[in-house]
């Protein structure tokens, strides 16, 4: 068995080409239906500006 990339044959760099797109598209597939359905009407939510609030802070900080 040969363990080095540089002396591989053609056939055996066709199967790893095969392999990585077989993972590849099965990750895509998987991620696909795993992402979270939402229905329309419930995805939309509107958020209002409430009054605007003034904040301050007297501790101040000092970098050296």
């Amino acid at each position: 068995m040969n363990h080095s990339m540089h002396s591989a044959d053609r056939i055996t760099h066709l199967k790893i080409v095969a392999v990585a797109l077989i993972a590849g598209i099965a990750l895509a597939a998987f991620g696909i239906s795993a992402r979270p359905t939402m229905d329309v009407a419930q995805a939309v939510h509107v958020i209002k500006a409430g009054q605007p609030t003034m904040m301050s802070s007297s501790a101040t900080y000092v970098v050296r």
